[in-house]
């Protein structure tokens, strides 16, 4: 199944995600959306393009276990990602503390409570072409991203129990109005 996500072209940091019979408001990228090809390292843009749902990860310590047939796993306290394209372990998960800049995972606000790890700059990862672009959970407001796809908890479990390996994250062009 695609999951597709559909940027509103009149407010380019939201956009509707379509699965199965169902669809969700979620939160873009701070600059909207980029072609993969142009995606870089600091720019804020969601990456257009099909991604693969690689993982699934949670906080154990406030949230439940997310109901899925995708791969997960919890998150420790010293979970990172690395987004400095000058080391060997960019857009790969680290431990923290790490010598190089890496995001936290285990974040003081809930945005990485559940959250999809997406197959963007991965196989293997472009130095300076984008790292930690996810799929978690929105800011109550849907505030923009720094060019993650977020969406509500509730419909991100409801996404989450109706994924299945193989399924993929399709963020396309805005519809002309």
């Amino acid at each position: 199944m695609d999951i597709v996500v559909v940027p509103d072209p009149n407010m380019p940091t939201c956009g509707i995600v379509h699965w199965s019979t169902r669809s969700a408001p979620c939160a873009l990228g701070r600059s909207g959306v980029v072609p993969e090809e142009t995606k870089r390292e600091g720019d804020g843009a969601t990456p257009l393009g099909a991604f693969a749902l690689r993982r699934v990860l949670w906080r154990s310590d406030r949230v439940a276990p997310p109901s899925t047939k995708l791969p997960s796993d919890t998150i420790a306290e010293n979970a990172g990602w690395c987004d400095d394209p000058k080391r060997p372990e960019y857009n790969r998960p680290v431990s923290l503390p790490f010598a190089g800049s890496a995001e936290h995972l285990w974040r003081d606000d809930h945005l990485y409570d559940l959250v999809v790890i997406l197959g963007h700059n991965d196989d293997p990862p472009v130095p300076f072409k984008g790292s930690a672009i996810f799929l978690h959970v929105a800011k109550p407001d849907f505030a923009p991203t720094e060019g993650c796809v977020a969406m509500a908890e509730e419909t991100l479990r409801q996404l989450l129990s109706d994924v299945r390996p193989g399924d993929r994250l399709m963020v396309c062009r805005p519809e002309k109005t």
